[in-house]
């Protein structure tokens, strides 16, 4: 049976390079001579019908697994309406105001049913009951866990508290990282920015894994001019399109009032769903979300311009399957949307005012280089493309393998002397 192809990463993990290399070492031995796939499970109450870019990640993973023989794939999951059954459901209730996701409530049921799953690797995709008791049941099998971190949770609650007390909750919230993550083999992080806050907050054992895109799916087109017919937009309208969840540190009132500045002939179109959409008008458009990533490449493609005003974005998977259709993107100037604009593959607004906003948009049509920078946004899509990052990713994977099998027992044998609570 062959064994993936993977890569493993030398960045620093705060593990000795000469132990980290025998540990990967023994491994590699190991894992080429089992003889059943290895089980990865995913895990993480960032599951909505609606989508989002965790569910992007997870669905993507899965699908690129399916052809990979010597691993296998399980999500466990809240179960949501609308949403495909999982492998997994977690015991879970909603949770109001929040766009359509599910809190597993019980750390003890949530264990259970991972360790029920039996993997040889674990990976919680938030901070929250879930990631407790991955490391539970990681503990419980003698496996190890991973933790990928999708949101800094500092920044949600300094914005949360409001002025008045959002330092104080920010610090809270960077304490209570460092905790839940001090359980987990190894953290990973989708920006350099996300991996530098995890650093300051004390949390060990980082690394900076960035996301992906399928550019076979997202790529250029030539405009669906039906599309744009369909809503009465010309070719002399401009259309910005944002796509992804509607939530508060998406800042999308800032692209309100900057195309209520430009005034005619722009329109924004958002694209999306969650707690705090904009409010749609004469220049704001608000479309229900896009499960199909055929159609939703197709508005992409036809649009004029991507933008996005949010602060908080470890990522930015949205922003990239824009640039993978070759869209010009506007986009603040922070956190991982700064990253992703590096080197001109995006315009990056320094001020996340309407007005800088709209006098970046403006000077995107206004230089007569949107031909140039469509081709940036491409090259920089394709260099994240999701054949190239999952080398990466399933290095991380192999080298936390190695050490967990530092000292290896069979796997039988770890299920057998796992009890769930």
């Amino acid at each position: 049976m062959k064994t993936p192809s993977v890569q493993v990463s030398s960045r620093a993990m705060d593990v000795p390079s000469e132990s980290r290399s025998a540990r990967a070492a023994r491994s590699a031995v190991t894992i080429r001579t089992m003889s059943e796939p290895l089980h990865l499970v995913d895990t993480t109450m960032f599951w909505s019908p609606t989508g989002g870019g965790v569910r992007r990640y997870l669905q993507s993973k899965h699908e690129w697994l399916a052809g990979q023989p010597r691993w296998r794939h399980s999500i466990a999951v809240p179960r949501v309406a609308g949403s495909p059954a999982s492998d997994a459901t977690l015991p879970s209730l909603p949770l109001p105001g929040s766009g359509g996701y599910r809190l597993p409530v019980s750390r003890a049921a949530t264990r259970r049913v991972l360790v029920g799953l039996a993997p040889d690797l674990i990976e919680a995709g938030d901070p929250y009951r879930v990631a407790w008791a991955a490391r539970d049941a990681a503990q419980a099998l003698g496996v190890p866990a991973v933790a990928y971190c999708h949101s800094n949770i500092a920044a949600l609650a300094r914005l949360a508290a409001g002025p008045r007390l959002g330092s104080t909750a920010a610090r809270v919230a960077a304490r209570y990282a460092r905790h839940v993550y001090s359980g987990f083999d190894l953290v990973l992080a989708p920006s350099r920015s996300m991996a530098a806050h995890l650093e300051e907050w004390g949390v060990a054992r980082v690394a900076c894994q960035p996301l992906g895109v399928d550019t076979s799916v997202f790529r250029p087109l030539a405009p669906d001019l039906r599309w744009r017919e369909r809503h009465g937009w010309g070719s002399e309208t401009r259309v910005l399109v944002y796509a992804g969840r509607f939530a508060p540190e998406k800042h999308l009132d800032v692209l309100a009032e900057a195309v209520a500045q430009l005034g005619a002939p722009y329109v924004l179109l958002a694209v999306g769903a969650g707690p705090a959409p904009p409010r749609a008008g004469e220049r704001v458009v608000v479309a229900p979300f896009v499960a199909s990533t055929t159609e939703l490449a197709t508005i992409l493609a036809s649009a004029d311009a991507f933008v996005h005003a949010g602060d908080q974005e470890t990522f930015g998977l949205s922003v990239l399957e824009a640039m993978a259709c070759g869209t010009p993107a506007v986009v603040r100037d922070a956190e991982g949307l700064g990253e992703l604009a590096g080197a001109g593959a995006a315009i990056a607004v320094e001020d996340g005012t309407g007005a800088a906003f709209a006098a970046a948009i403006e000077s995107l049509f206004a230089a007569g280089d949107r031909a140039d920078r469509s081709r940036a946004a491409r090259r920089r899509a394709e260099a994240s493309d999701w054949q190239r990052v999952w080398p990466s990713l399933f290095g991380h994977y192999l080298r936390v393998l190695g050490d967990a099998a530092a000292a290896p027992r069979r796997k039988n044998e770890m299920r057998t002397e796992a009890s769930p609570r």
